[in-house]
């Protein structure tokens, strides 16, 4: 099971490193295959008071930095086309937010690279749609098959993060992971999925506790892995802390879906 996980954001090296180290287990559990996940910088604050992280260079460095120290694949947002080789220095794997899932000059930027690149379903996107994002990227790596098989070959993955419902909500149609998986792997998205966008604070909001029962879901539908921010106080991250895991419940959750996972032969 593929298992992308860590803070929202790069608060500080010494906050890297507390959680990093609390992730050990999945790096060393043969069951996943792990990606430690944080962004040098979150482009799409809602606020211009928001905090935004540490920028390209110091990002990156304290994520080489992560690597050299535990040994962790590393993933993380780019948000502009001249982000993505420098990021593919370091980086395992480039997500593309899902704001900027149809931005062909930045998928086709990671598409240049060797780099895995996992491309988060927009909001307001149809899951069928998905396909001309995934196309967009394997066309560039010189495959013209628009297919599971054909992505997971090139190094493609789509992210289920849940869908726009009115003001203020969003929604997970399980329909769109079945959909999807015939355009690539699919990395289920479950803390994002349940943020509340546009409180009117500048923040956005969440309910983290519909995060577990979300995930089961995902996992008896069938999914290739999962995507879960994680914290070790989330009442005091600097960002997406209402919608992110405590670490002890993330170990949980993980075992849940692996039962489950087996159960159904994914």
């Amino acid at each position: 099971m593929i298992l992308l996980a860590g803070p929202c954001v790069i608060e500080s090296e010494a906050s890297i490193f507390t959680i990093a180290k609390s992730l050990e287990r999945y790096h060393n559990d043969p069951r996943f295959d792990f990606y430690f996940k944080s962004s040098f910088d979150k482009a799409n604050r809602t606020s211009l008071e928001s905090y935004r992280g540490p920028g390209l260079e110091e990002g990156l460095r304290i994520l080489q930095k992560v690597k050299d120290d535990f040994g962790y694949k590393i993933v993380t947002d780019v948000h502009e086309s001249y982000q993505v080789p420098v990021a593919a220095e370091v980086v395992d794997m480039l997500q593309i937010p899902a704001f900027l899932c149809r931005q062909t000059d930045l998928l086709v930027a990671a598409g240049k690279t060797d780099r895995i690149v996992n491309i988060k379903k927009g909001q307001f996107m149809t899951p069928g749609d998905m396909q001309f994002s995934v196309k967009k990227v394997l066309k560039t790596r010189g495959c013209d098959e628009v297919s599971y098989e054909a992505a997971q070959k090139h190094g493609v993955l789509l992210c289920e993060r849940g869908s726009s419902f009115g003001y203020g909500n969003l929604v997970v149609d399980m329909r769109s992971l079945v959909i999807m998986r015939q355009f690539a792997p699919v990395i289920f998205d479950a803390t994002h999925s349940v943020q509340m966008p546009g409180t009117g604070t500048g923040k956005t909001g969440g309910d983290s506790s519909m995060v577990p029962h979300l995930a089961r879901a995902a996992a008896a539908v069938g999914v290739d892995g999962f995507f879960f921010e994680t914290h070790f106080d989330p009442v005091c991250a600097l960002s997406d802390g209402p919608n992110m895991l405590k670490l002890e419940q993330l170990e949980t959750l993980s075992e849940t879906l692996l039962k489950i996972d087996s159960v159904k032969g994914n």
